[in-house]
């Protein structure tokens, strides 16, 4: 058990500095390629850091089956927007205040609001189609059309996306390898880094997942609990750290489109994969973490609304939520 803690302490400083990198080299990208801020947070950096929870539903279900993997696959797929709607946030929010406590930026966040509303409408649209599935999942035809619905609505995000004009912030800072490897900063070394830090983020996060598993069988956790609460904590870290690492730099759009786009992806991609490949039964707690995290994206979405403003600590009420989910599963 010794072992399993330290290697789980190892994964996680693993995990942070592939994060570190990889925002580094994604801006780089960005950069050269002249994309918006919202196609390297909301695309590059949100797809490529949702990797490793994708990765877990699809090998759930189709390395292993049966009931148990079912629940393993839709646990993941329900439990990553749900952690990155509340644990996210509160992170993203606290990290906020405490740079401010610190000095080191205002609290006020220079957020692009515009995309932070667009990302949740598009979050809640899906996912709503998605719960309606689950509630008539005996039916295929509905089962079929509600996949149908959730791949147009990602595709005109992602349309919606591109059309973005807002460019890069110029402060990015020199590219790692160039720094440490003596290297120039072109496309092929921008690339190789951004490559090797995705393929640390992937690696490191299952390692991470894999000591998680280890510690939680021995506490006698079950699949469905351990997919919604455990490996989605294990497998966010990336969204996570990529964010407070923004949010140190100021970088408050690119903090929130990692998060924000991250929920948009795996409410579209994982749900038609859970939709088509298991019973797609959203009950229980399940069903509790889906509308904890439709209501943590609807109160943002309604601040946003009103006051025109992004606020840390409306972002940290995800915490409360996250509270209420566990005082549920705990009791």
């Amino acid at each position: 058990m010794t072992q399993d803690i330290v290697m789980l302490i190892a994964s996680l400083v693993f995990i942070l500095l592939s994060c570190i990198f990889f925002t580094n080299s994604v801006e780089w990208f960005g950069k050269k390629l002249n994309l918006s801020q919202g196609i390297v947070g909301s695309i590059l950096a949100a797809v490529g850091t949702a990797l490793p929870e994708t990765i877990i539903s699809i090998v759930a279900i189709i390395f292993y089956g049966g009931r148990e993997a079912s629940q393993i696959a839709t646990g993941a797929i329900l439990g990553a927007p749900f952690m990155l709607s509340t644990l996210g946030f509160l992170v993203t929010g606290l990290a906020v205040a405490i740079y401010s406590l610190l000095n080191k930026r205002p609290l006020t966040m220079n957020a692009d609001k515009k995309m932070f509303y667009r990302d949740l409408m598009y979050f809640v649209l899906i996912y709503i189609i998605a719960i309606f599935a689950s509630i008539f999942n005996q039916f295929n035809e509905i089962r079929i059309s509600a996949v149908i619905l959730v791949l147009l609505a990602y595709a005109f995000y992602i349309k919606h996306i591109f059309s973005d004009k807002q460019q890069l912030n110029e402060n990015i800072g020199m590219l790692y390898f160039s720094k440490f490897l003596k290297v120039e900063t072109n496309l092929f070394w921008i690339t190789a880094q951004l490559s090797l830090s995705l393929l640390g983020i992937v690696f490191s996060a299952h390692l991470f997942v894999g000591y998680v598993k280890d510690l939680s069988h021995i506490m006698g956790i079950s699949p469905l609990i351990l997919s919604i609460v455990i490996a989605p904590i294990a497998t966010e870290l990336p969204e996570k750290f990529n964010s407070i690492v923004w949010v140190g730099q100021k970088k408050d759009t690119l903090a929130l489109g990692n998060i924000t786009g991250a929920m948009v992806f795996q409410s579209s991609i994982p749900v038609t994969i859970g939709i088509l490949f298991t019973p797609w039964n959203i009950t229980g707690i399940a069903f509790l973490s889906a509308m904890l995290a439709l209501t943590s994206a609807i109160l943002n979405l309604m601040w946003v609304n009103m006051k025109k403003s992004v606020n840390p600590f409306m972002l940290m009420f995800g915490g409360v939520l996250y509270g209420i989910f566990l005082i549920t599963v705990l009791s």
